[in-house]
């Protein structure tokens, strides 16, 4: 199967956040089950030094010419392959567009030109498909900023030469992200207006590139089973859970992996002591010893050690550490917080490790290093998210026998299995999870966590059992080939059935619902829906 991915970012290239690293961890797995894999990605020069095993990049012959909007905007193409393994990448080079300070923004404000930037990268994702004659069977987009590509997948590119049936998937990584930007930017598409409406790029008078991925993509995919569902009601649809309902039969929820190239206690160069399933006693303790000497808490091995590395942000459970911290800190207890976000929080957490050295280390900013060290040292990671697509950074932590506190939303439900009194009993329990997002809920499992430590054979078992499960990309990548291998079929009766541009009438079903779907063959409406125009 020919495959391509277009992202936003990709590790190392370029990171914000965990779309960069599934956007590098899929390709490599795919290429592994034996596809032939591209991933195309923007090319942002701030991220070209300081990355560890960055590949090298070579200046292809071929000049982009891509039109947004009125003007015709130029580029260049630099290809690399992604280590270990043949992924060919591809990255577009546009100084004007790409090469800022940030990649969405700066100073927690949005370009005002996003929208146009993203446009242009969605176009030459196709200009870059077929001068290099890719020929894919599936084109594989990621959240809004390459939303605009299955729309031209499904309208432009399979009117060209051996594109016609190429299929589209798209996956969406964070709801609360949409590229919503003023109606007057559908100019900038190149698009006909009559794509324009609330089945399809519009959504409450806006343009909506998320929403277009999910109108027009063959089949929609998310990054875990529980947030597939989530985000299908009102309270995590964030507005547009009529349009996710109408795809149900289309959509599937994929928890993500971990690249255990990358992150692997056994082999991991930044922490002090390599450690496996069968040394993780003393390989714990050596790097906790280590990592709180690192950052100037006392040694204590005694005293839990509960560890957070994220955007600092309401999203992210920062809200519940505020409110809570007074009785955090009344307990004997250390923490650790690495990241950046709110600035609000990020004073909060800085003025707490200045009044209580002894108990908080706070790092604004990203540190690659210094996040495997915490997930090595920690004995708990913090991650007490309002909601949460998938999460990484739990399944790092379960990994490197890091025990994670989660509140059961998302793809923190799907991997994080509540250490109550049958979870033990029945040998499954990994964690600690609460399911609302209250401070005192909250508290409550804190609690518990703090006093479990000092059980030792239960808090081994704990940590065995999260590092037991195997959580790479392995079987993932096999559901991933699965939804594209239906994709292909679809869009293959599509093909079949659509020849007089009428709407034609085509069963869709599968194992877990029975569900119709309508494709009309001119792209202007891919798919039946069973909106109106209050719930778009």
């Amino acid at each position: 199967m020919r495959i391509v991915i277009a992202s936003s970012e990709a590790v190392p290239f370029s990171k914000t956040g965990g779309l960069a690293d599934v956007a590098a961890a899929l390709p490599k797995a795919l290429d592994q089950s034996g596809h032939d894999v591209s991933l195309i990605i923007p090319h942002y020069p701030q991220f070209d030094s300081g990355r560890p095993n960055r590949p090298t990049t070579e200046t292809t012959s071929f000049c982009l010419r891509v039109a947004v909007g009125n003007k015709i905007v130029n580029a260049r193409v630099l290809r690399a392959k992604l280590s270990r393994c043949r992924v060919t990448v591809y990255l577009v080079d546009q100084s004007s567009y790409f090469d800022r300070q940030g990649v969405y923004g700066e100073d927690n404000l949005d370009y005002q030109d996003n929208c146009e930037r993203f446009v242009f990268f969605s176009r030459a994702v196709l200009e870059i498909i077929q001068h290099f004659n890719l020929k894919p069977d599936v084109v594989h987009s990621n959240d809004w900023q390459t939303g605009l590509v299955p729309v031209l997948v499904a309208v432009e590119m399979r009117r060209r030469p051996g594109l016609d049936q190429t299929a589209s998937v798209f996956t969406i990584h964070n709801m609360a992200f949409q590229g919503r930007f003023w109606h007057w930017d559908m100019h900038l598409t190149g698009l006909d207006w009559k794509y324009f409406n609330w089945r399809q790029m519009e959504s409450f008078g806006y343009l909506n590139l998320l929403k277009s991925g999910i109108a027009f993509a063959d089949m929609v995919t998310t990054v875990s089973p529980t947030y597939a569902r989530e985000i299908q009601t009102p309270e995590y649809g964030c507005g547009l859970h009529g349009v996710l309902s109408s795809r149900t039969c289309d959509l599937r929820g994929i928890l993500n992996g971990v690249d255990t190239e990358i992150w692997n206690p056994s082999t991991d160069p930044y922490i002090a002591k390599p450690y496996t399933i069968d040394t993780v006693e003393l390989g714990k303790a050596a790097c906790k010893a280590a990592l709180q000497k690192q950052l100037g808490l006392p040694v204590r091995p005694d005293v839990p050690l509960f560890g957070s590395v994220s955007r600092m942000t309401g999203q992210k459970g920062y809200s519940l550490i505020a409110q809570s911290a007074n009785v955090l800190l009344d307990q004997d207890a250390q923490f650790i917080f690495l990241g950046s976000g709110e600035s609000h929080y990020e004073d909060l957490l800085t003025d707490l490790a200045a009044s209580h050295p002894q108990q908080v280390s706070t790092t604004i900013g990203y540190n690659e290093k210094l996040s495997h060290q915490v997930e090595a040292g920690c004995d708990v990671f913090l991650m007490p998210s309002e909601f949460e697509p998938c999460g990484l950074n739990q399944m790092y932590s379960l990994i490197y026998g890091t025990v994670p506190l989660v509140r059961s939303v998302g793809g923190l439900a799907d991997s994080v299995v509540n250490a109550d009194d049958q979870s033990i009993a029945r040998g499954v329990a990994n964690g600690f999870s609460f399911p609302e997002f209250r401070s005192d809920v909250f508290l409550e499992q804190f609690c518990r966590a703090r006093s479990m430590y000092a059980d030792k054979p239960t808090w081994r078992k704990l940590q065995q059992n999260g590092m037991l499960r195997d959580w790479s990309w392995k079987k993932s990548a096999a559901e991933y080939i699965q939804v594209y291998e239906k994709a292909i079929s679809k869009r293959q009766l599509a093909a079949e059935c659509s020849r007089g541009k009428s709407p034609v009438e085509l069963t869709n079903r599968d194992t877990n619902s029975d569900c119709h779907s309508t494709s009309f063959a001119d792209g202007s409406l891919p798919w039946k829906t069973r909106l109106s125009p209050r719930n778009a």
